[in-house]
């Protein structure tokens, strides 16, 4: 499992989320929309205090419990985050998340972006209320 991106460049940029049930969160992203685990620490509650995941089409994501109110971070309230995921497999992601029982917002579906760039797209929610976009976008090229 690797941070890096399909260049073989790391990964710069980890969004981090706070969840109140971070054993189901990380149930959720793992086992249903296809994160890898790279790390999963418990804390003194027996809960998960910091978890690392990856995306293997590269990418990284940081997540911690909403308990631990002693940084910055701790401001966090859970469920009240959006992540946009790049995704070959849209339709794939969007069935594991249906066959889980899963909240899809919007089907896959063909979409433009503000950039008027087109993408196929599907948006589910993850159980603590996150969104989760998933698609083919992978921002414009550098001119």
């Amino acid at each position: 499992m690797s941070g890096m991106l399909p260049d073989g460049s790391p990964s710069s940029v980890w969004p981090v989320l706070h969840y109140d049930d971070t054993r189901a969160a990380l149930h959720f992203l793992v086992g249903v929309l296809g994160f890898e685990q790279a790390v999963a620490v418990p804390d003194e509650h027996g809960e998960i205090g910091h978890a690392e995941l990856r995306w293997p089409g590269g990418g990284a994501l940081v997540f911690g419990s909403t308990r631990h109110t002693d940084s910055v971070h701790g401001r966090m309230r859970a469920g009240s985050s959006a992540v946009y995921v790049v995704s070959d497999n849209v339709g794939a992601v969007h069935q594991r998340v249906v066959d889980a029982g899963g909240v899809v917002l919007e089907a896959p579906h063909e979409t433009r972006f503000g950039s008027g760039a087109a993408a196929y797209v599907c948006t589910v929610q993850d159980l603590e209320g996150n969104l989760w976009t998933f698609g083919t976008y992978r921002g414009l090229s550098p001119e």
